[in-house]
Order: structure tokens, then C-alpha cells, then sequence
């Protein structure tokens, strides 16, 4: 699958065979891997000198194995606001998910289940969305989260169409693919996102999709 546009990408990976696997896949589509390493040491030092456009890391990485991708990623974040990062987790951790969003901001962010590179066409439309600036969440995260919504949180106010469409805007996807996804004109998707941009009091001046999504992952 071609990519819609090069990358540059710094890839931190500890494990060998999954590591070189994703490096096989990304060149395959056209992006270029300017460092394929396997600790946080090394995925910031290569960050600090190669300047990617998107960074893509495991969260546990030695020494310790628990999560010094993750904070590998804030730490970009905060130095090199403009670089997007993609997470892959080996299970369901939504704790991560808050961590991760909730670091400075500053280009796109996406989480991903290691099972999602296995679908390779969706794995790489998700690196295409991150690398604009989206926010994209696994579906299995999604779908953990959406059983935990607080009844009297900010989405208190919104349908349950607009709870849906929504969900589905976290996983990354665009109106017309969530008109597919619920069997509606996009124009219908379209008056249901207006309604979710008015009942959020969103800032106009902001990417309200964005922020909407950060939302609901945070409601």
C-alpha cells in the first residue's frame, strides 16, 4: 500500500523480530526509517538528532520494562512539539492512554494494540492520520472506555447518536467512513458533529475534532 506521503520515522522497538518486521512493512509503503532501536536511551537520541516526523514506540522497553516508552514520548513531546508519536501497547491499558494525552501537546498522537500491525492497511492509515495531527485510539481501547463514560461528565449532553459518532471520530476515522460505519448520509454525520462542537462549548479556534476526541477519552 503506497503511503500518502514519505515519513520520516524513528521506530523503538525491543522486540527484534517485531522490530525489523515493522521496519520491513513502513519501507514497503514509502516511508523512510532513519533509526530502528530497542530502549528510550536510544529512541530519544536518535529524536534529538534526526528530527522525525513521526516517532513510533513500544511502551515497555528495558531497562525496567514498564513504561519508558511512554515517557520517552513525553519527554518528545515537551522538546519537539511538532513531531507526531504512535504508541503500540501489547494489551488494553487506559491508563496509558490519559498519560499519553494528557502530555504537552503538539502533533498528532495515536495508541495502538501490537495486533492492529497485523492489519497492515489500517496500521498504516493510522500513522497517515497522526503524522496530519489526528488523534487515532485503537477500536478495543475505544470500545473499553465507552463502558466506563461517567453519566454526569461532560458528555452528559449528548445523544446517543452523537455518543456514537463520537467513539468512532477517536478511532480516527473521517465522516464519510463513519457514515459507512452507521449507514447515514454524511451529511447527517456532519449534523451530528456540529452538535457535539456546540454541546462541548468547544473553542472555534481550535481543532474542535481533536479536542472533541480528547473529550470523550478523558470523560
Amino acid at each position: 500500500m503506497p503511503a500518502a506521503r514519505a515519513l520520516r520515522i524513528v521506530l523503538a522497538e525491543d522486540g527484534a523480530l517485531l522490530r525489523e518486521g515493522l521496519v520491513g512493512i513502513l519501507e514497503r509503503a514509502g516511508h523512510e526509517v532513519v533509526a530502528a532501536v530497542g530502549d528510550a536511551e536510544a529512541l530519544l537520541a536518535h529524536v534529538a538528532h534526526a528530527r522525525p516526523d513521526v516517532v513510533v514506540t513500544d511502551i515497555r522497553m528495558p531497562p525496567d520494562h514498564s513504561d519508558e516508552g511512554l515517557r520517552a514520548a513525553a519527554t518528545i513531546r515537551l522538546r519537539h512539539p511538532g513531531t507526531a508519536i504512535l504508541v503500540l501497547s501489547a494489551y488494553v491499558a487506559d491508563a496509558y492512554v490519559a498519560d499519553l494525552l494528557d502530555s504537552t501537546p503538539g502533533g498528532g498522537v495515536g495508541y495502538l494494540l501490537k495486533d492492529r500491525v497485523g492489519h497492515v492497511r489500517e496500521f498504516l492509515e493510522s500513522l497517515d492520520r497522526v503524522a496530519e495531527g489526528g488523534t487515532v485510539v485503537d477500536p478495543q481501547v475505544v470500545r473499553q472506555l465507552l463502558g466506563r463514560r461517567r453519566a454526569d461528565g461532560p458528555l452528559a449532553a449528548l445523544t446517543e447518536r452523537e455518543r456514537e459518532v463520537l467513539a468512532l471520530m477517536a478511532e480516527g476515522r473521517t465522516n464519510g467512513s463513519i457514515a459507512e460505519q452507521l449507514v447515514v448520509s454524511e451529511a447527517a454525520v456532519r449534523k451530528h458533529v456540529g452538535g457535539i462542537f456546540a454541546k462541548l462549548d468547544l473553542d472555534p479556534a481550535s481543532d474542535r475534532r481533536v479536542s472533541a476526541v480528547l473529550t470523550w477519552l478523558r470523560g
